[in-house]
Formats: structure tokens, C-alpha cells, sequence
């Protein structure tokens, strides 16, 4: 594989399909949603259906120990990144040393641990009376800690938000502390989960755009996906490279109606840096955001490829709007998918996101 940046080795995915990178790739190929009844005592959410991990909850997902006061967003970076730290075997895969990093993107953390916690802080009998072991989850960056701690990850430990654009701010920062020698190796990706809060938010926050019913708003979705970046042109112990980062662009339009003319420069520039056209894309795999901003999207993809029309990769569809999780779900779906079609092998994909918070971007990446 001819390669212009750091190389993924390695992925896995935690997501409404099931839990590991077999039951991703199964969802993908089978192109149904993953819908699931919500029990209305567990869950006071606008709408009764959403896009849940089967046995999502923390003691299901990682057992007894240490889970008491875990939140789900945190249960659910824990179990991706064990899940691609495990060589199959029980062991950890070879080739990892101490300064492994880990970059972890979010939209705010949990939302439901933030609102519970205020709640408690007013309604208590006194406002002091709150559980302290649930404090460390109304901070941002626990799951990213969390999961260092559980794995044994002791590099640079970042946490960044950014909506649906955070999976591609966190390769970008992968990037950077390779390129400055703080990690060779980084686990990077990004997370959401699914709270009755967050759903109660999405419905409120948009608007204008607002259904006319509940029911008929993009369902929720949650997750985890991380790969394992590695610097250099040649993954470590043996692992043989999956694709090659050969771009990513980052843009923040001054104006959300100029966000499809800023994404559609993006990509040119992406394309360029790559030392690709649009021509050379096997497959393109969308954001879709609810609203106006996909249709930025797609107005802007129109525009840079003109006649060429790659695979079309959606996650949206079959796993709802996962928020943070969103781009590094689809770049999970682009490997996955890669790995049945015969036609992808050395060819390039790419990324893209709009996120309604105002973040456009995309990432390039050569497959091997």
C-alpha cells in the first residue's frame, strides 16, 4: 500500500448491531436498522424507539467490578477499546508500549450524568446530599480516563468535543502527537450514549426543524468506534495495514449557510493533499445530519464530484443519529465494507461531516 500518513491497523466498534467488529460488519452487509423498543420505565424519552446496544448497560458490558457508579458512555469506551486492544485470545495484542496514547471524542460527556447529578444537587433534601461517586461522570473527559485506566493506556490522554465532527478532530490530534513524538501508537475515536436527557435535547434543539410529532424525529442512536493509528508507513508486530490516513480537513463556516460551500472546499483540499480527484474514490461515506445541514452535505458532495458517484455509505439509516460517534462509525463502515469488496483494494475513501453546532470536515483515507 503506497501510504501518506499514519496507517489504522486496527478497528472495533460497539453499536446498536452488537458489540465487536464482526457484529459491525454483519449491520453493515445486512443494511437493516437496528430499532429497539424503549421500556418507559427505563427510559422517559420523547419518542418509544431508539437505536440501543444490546445489553448496554455497564455491568452487562464489562461485568460487576468497578461498574457501580459507571455511566454508559463511559461502559461503552471501555468495552470498544478493550475489544480492540484483545488479540482474540485474551491477551493483549503485541506491540503496544507505555506512551500508547488515546484520544477520545464526545459531544458534552453525559448528558444524562450532568443533568441527574444537578438535579440531585437541587432536589435533595439538602444540596450537598448527592452521590460523590457519580461526580467523576459529570466531567468530560471520564470515559477517555476511564478507559486508559482499565487498559493500561499511560500516553497522552485528550478528550475532545465536537459533535459529529469529533471523530476527525481526534484523528487530527492523533496526527499532531505522533508528529511531535509524544505517541507512536494512538487508540482514537469517539463516543455517545443514550439517555433519556440527550434525547429530550436533539428534539428540543432543533427548532425550526422540529416534526410535527415526536415519532417522526430521527431516531437516537449511541456507541463507540476507536481504531489504532500508527506512525509511520508499516503497522507494528506484525499487523498488516487496513488504510493509510492520507487527509483530514477541519473547517468552522463564519456563517451556517455558507457550510456547503466550506465542506466542498474541504474535500478539494483533502483530494489535493492526497494527490487525488474525485475519480479516484471507491466510496464516500456521509454524515446525513438531520436537517438543513445534510442537505448542506449533499449539496456540497454533488458539487466536488460532479459525474463520479463512489459506493454510498450511510450510518444514520441503520443506527440513528449517534451524535459524536457519528463520523467514526462511518469511517467503521468504509473498513468493514472494504473487506468484502475486491474492488476497494488500493483505492480511497472518504469521510465527511456537518454538524449542526457549525463544524464541516472531512478525512481521506487509502485503502490497503
Amino acid at each position: 500500500m503506497s501510504a501518506t500518513g499514519p496507517v489504522v491497523s486496527a478497528w472495533s466498534a460497539v453499536s446498536a448491531f452488537g458489540v465487536g467488529q464482526e457484529a459491525f460488519g454483519a449491520g453493515v452487509r445486512a443494511k437493516e436498522p437496528a430499532v429497539t423498543a424503549l421500556d418507559p420505565e427505563r427510559w422517559a424519552a420523547p419518542t418509544d424507539r431508539a437505536c440501543l446496544v444490546p445489553g448496554g448497560e455497564p455491568r452487562e458490558l464489562l461485568g460487576r467490578k468497578g461498574t457501580r457508579s459507571m455511566d454508559r458512555v463511559t461502559a461503552l469506551a471501555v468495552a470498544a477499546v478493550g475489544r480492540l486492544l484483545d488479540d482474540g485470545e485474551g491477551a493483549r495484542i503485541p506491540g503496544l508500549d507505555e506512551n500508547t496514547g488515546l484520544v477520545l471524542g464526545t459531544s458534552n460527556g453525559s448528558v444524562g450524568s450532568i443533568m441527574s447529578f444537578t438535579r440531585d444537587s437541587l432536589t435533595q433534601d439538602r444540596p450537598y446530599l448527592v452521590d460523590p461517586a457519580r461526580f467523576p461522570n459529570t466531567v468530560m473527559n471520564c470515559a477517555a480516563g476511564q478507559s486508559a485506566i482499565r487498559h493500561g493506556l499511560r500516553g497522552p490522554n485528550v478528550t475532545i468535543a465536537g459533535g459529529r465532527a469529533s471523530a476527525l478532530l481526534a484523528l487530527n490530534h492523533a496526527q499532531r502527537l505522533q508528529r511531535c513524538g509524544h505517541a507512536r501508537t494512538v487508540v482514537c475515536g469517539a463516543a455517545e450514549e443514550f439517555s433519556a436527557e440527550r434525547a429530550w435535547l436533539d428534539w428540543h434543539a432543533r427548532g425550526e426543524h422540529q416534526p410535527a410529532e415526536p415519532d417522526e424525529a430521527p431516531l437516537t442512536g449511541e456507541g463507540c468506534a476507536v481504531l489504532l493509528l500508527e506512525a509511520g508507513t508499516e503497522a507494528g508486530a506484525g499487523r498488516t495495514p487496513l488504510a493509510a490516513l492520507a487527509a483530514v480537513e477541519i473547517a468552522l463556516p463564519a456563517d451556517e449557510k455558507d457550510a456547503g460551500p466550506v465542506l466542498a472546499d474541504c474535500v478539494r483540499r483533502a483530494l489535493r493533499r492526497a494527490g487525488l480527484t474525485p475519480a479516484d474514490l471507491w466510496a464516500l461515506a456521509t454524515a446525513d445530519a438531520p436537517g438543513p445541514y445534510g442537505d448542506r452535505e449533499r449539496t456540497a458532495l454533488a458539487e466536488v464530484l460532479g459525474g463520479h458517484d463512489p459506493l454510498r455509505l450511510s450510518c444514520t439509516g441503520l443506527l440513528g443519529d449517534t451524535g459524536a460517534a457519528s463520523a467514526a462509525f462511518q469511517i467503521a463502515a468504509l473498513l468493514a465494507s472494504a473487506e468484502d469488496d475486491p474492488a476497494a483494494a488500493g483505492r480511497a475513501a472518504l469521510v465527511t461531516t456537518a454538524d449542526p453546532d457549525g463544524v464541516v470536515g472531512c478525512a481521506v483515507l487509502r485503502l490497503a
